[in-house]
């Protein structure tokens, strides 16, 4: 029984790697196949009334089509293609305005209670976060939230932004603290 189990396993993993190589091999070769430059043909125009006068190669583009002979037949030209204009660099964009002032979050409810913070930033530097309202349902969580803060103060001073780690044993109240933070800085446009 446990051989089966092994077995199938097996030829099940075997079968999502295979179907995932071909996956991957068709998207691979698609992206090739738009990224090939791919030359259009160009026609050379039919000449007035009066007898062909022969161009100099050196002095004539490279083309590839339909050409009209002297004796009015028409004959393909192939030849390499033109090689394609250089796309011109991209402006810089313009500087955006730095957020300067205090920002206040929303208060987000937690399971032991509200939390909510304020940003203060200078020149699109956040220079000071300070928590308003913090868990407060029972003298464990004021004492777990208590200690959170500085922790969740100072690595958001550090990254500069709401993305920091979660304090080990303060779950509701970073996940509070962080979400108050995250609104105060979209309302900056942080």
């Amino acid at each position: 029984m446990r051989a089966r189990a092994v077995s199938l396993a097996t030829l099940a993993s075997l079968s999502v790697l295979a179907v995932g190589w071909q996956v991957g091999a068709q998207a691979n070769a698609s992206m090739q196949a738009l990224s090939a430059p791919q030359a259009a043909p160009a026609t050379i125009p039919a000449p007035s009334a009066g007898p062909a006068t022969p161009t100099p190669a050196a002095s004539a583009p490279a083309v590839s089509g339909p050409a009209t002979t002297s004796a009015g037949s028409t004959t393909t030209v192939p030849t390499a293609a033109a090689p394609a204009p250089a796309a011109p660099a991209p402006a810089a964009p313009a500087p955006a305005a730095r957020p300067t002032g205090t920002f206040t979050g929303s208060s987000v409810q937690t399971r032991f209670g509200p939390v909510q913070v304020s940003v203060t930033i200078a020149n699109g530097t956040i220079t000071e976060v300070t928590a308003l309202q913090l868990t407060n349902d029972g003298g464990r969580s004021v004492a777990i939230s208590a200690q959170a803060a500085p922790i969740l103060r100072s690595e958001v001073l550090s990254a500069q932004s709401a993305k920091v780690s979660n304090v080990s044993g303060a779950t509701y109240t970073t996940r509070g603290y962080l979400t108050s933070l995250q609104a105060a800085l979209d309302t900056a446009g942080f």
